[in-house]
């Protein structure tokens, strides 16, 4: 069995989180299976086989240094190459960038179509968005299986690429554990005097990029400030992405100079303490094909106002405040009835704790062994 490693990270990132969670928790339950691991050289190293905990001292799990970068020609030629060598039974590709003429038996996993609805500016060059729809659609007709992380993305799969439905199982995904509700107050309290911040504070921790629709949060943070009065701060993580500078530009033409927190990125323990002290923890996403942060939000008991789009109502459910991502008044309306209503925040931080226990990584990964199984006797 071989499973395409090449994004595997332990940071919180989101498809490199699935890798690592798919794998860390496949080879923790299933003793049985053979597993080739094709890592770039950051996974390659970071990688640590959980069966040498046990009796079996790792045996089974063999890792391949690739060193094949996605969209290049690497992907197509070498990585193409060592995975014919490899003479696998069945190969996962955990993202859709597979080799466009390896044919044997392969299951993928695709987490979203943003590339199709939100290419962004780095995909306005013909080639690469001609070399994103021959790979995707590839891998998608080809393979013997497709997990979609949510309803929403297997129906964007079937009516954007016209993929088989019946083929399409639906595996969600989860909160790594290391999200968690601090019992102790001074925890939080120091970190952010260390930082520099007080609460009361909204945070938005992600990506830069169009679909994630920072433009209208800002605007709508400016909405809370005069019209609703709030004093507080809006946190932004996330490493700036040159190709948005209307993000900034929105905060100097909305004069919030003051009232933006741009944190850059941030540690794993200092983002679970970000999530702790926060007041409301505001989703405006125009596209998600799962939402992770959603789940750590969850796990931290913060409130969760969340846009009424993609997947976010079906990972959400009852847990979140949904507002319109392309209206800031509705927004900034839904957010401020968070602020200021304190029953509101105790019966959304209890919906999270219960909606939280519908999704798990091991749940994920023994459903995907099971995938696995059935392509393998089909």
């Amino acid at each position: 069995m071989g499973i395409d490693a090449r994004l595997y990270t332990s940071a919180f990132t989101g498809i490199g989180r699935y890798v690592y969670e798919l794998i860390d928790n496949l080879l923790k339950t299933d003793k049985h299976n053979e597993y080739v691991l094709f890592f770039n050289k950051a996974g390659f190293d970071e990688f640590k086989n959980p069966r040498t905990h046990d009796d079996q001292s790792g045996k089974g799990v063999t890792k391949v240094l690739v060193n094949a970068a996605h969209y290049s020609f690497s992907e197509q030629w070498r990585f193409l190459k060592i995975l014919r060598s490899a003479n696998l039974d069945l190969m996962h590709f955990t993202h859709f960038n597979a080799p466009i003429f390896y044919r044997r038996p392969s299951v993928v996993t695709i987490h979203d179509l943003t590339l199709s609805l939100y290419p962004g500016k780095k995909m306005n060059g013909w080639l690469c968005r001609l070399a994103y729809h021959i790979i995707i659609k590839s891998i998608v007709h080809r393979a013997k299986k497709i997990i979609a992380v949510s309803q929403n993305t297997k129906r964007d799969l079937v009516k954007i690429l016209h993929a088989d439905a019946e083929k399409i199982a639906i595996i969600h995904e989860g909160a790594n554990k290391m999200f968690h509700k601090i019992s102790d107050d001074n925890i939080i309290t120091d970190f952010l005097a260390k930082i520099g911040l007080n609460r009361p504070y909204i945070l938005y921790t992600g990506v830069w990029r169009n679909h994630k629709n920072l433009v209208n949060l800002i605007k709508s943070f400016a909405i809370l400030k005069h019209k609703y009065k709030f004093t507080g701060k809006l946190v932004i993580t996330g490493k700036e992405d040159p190709w948005y500078p209307e993000v900034k530009q929105t905060v100097s033409d909305e004069h919030l100079e003051g009232d933006v927190r741009f944190t850059g990125l941030v540690p794993d323990e200092d983002l679970v303490l970000l999530y702790n002290g926060a007041t409301v923890y505001v989703f405006p996403s125009f596209y998600e094909g799962f939402g992770l942060p959603a789940l750590e939000a969850f796990a931290c008991g913060v409130p969760l106002c969340a846009a009424r789009s993609s997947s976010l109502p079906e990972i959400c459910g009852k847990a979140a405040v949904f507002f319109d991502p392309h209206n800031p008044h509705d927004m900034a309306e839904k957010i401020a009835s968070i602020l200021m209503d304190k029953k509101k925040r105790d019966s959304l931080i209890a919906n999270g704790y219960a909606r939280l226990k519908e999704f798990s990584w091991e749940r994920m990964a023994n459903e995907t062994l099971k995938i696995y199984k059935d392509v393998h006797s089909s």
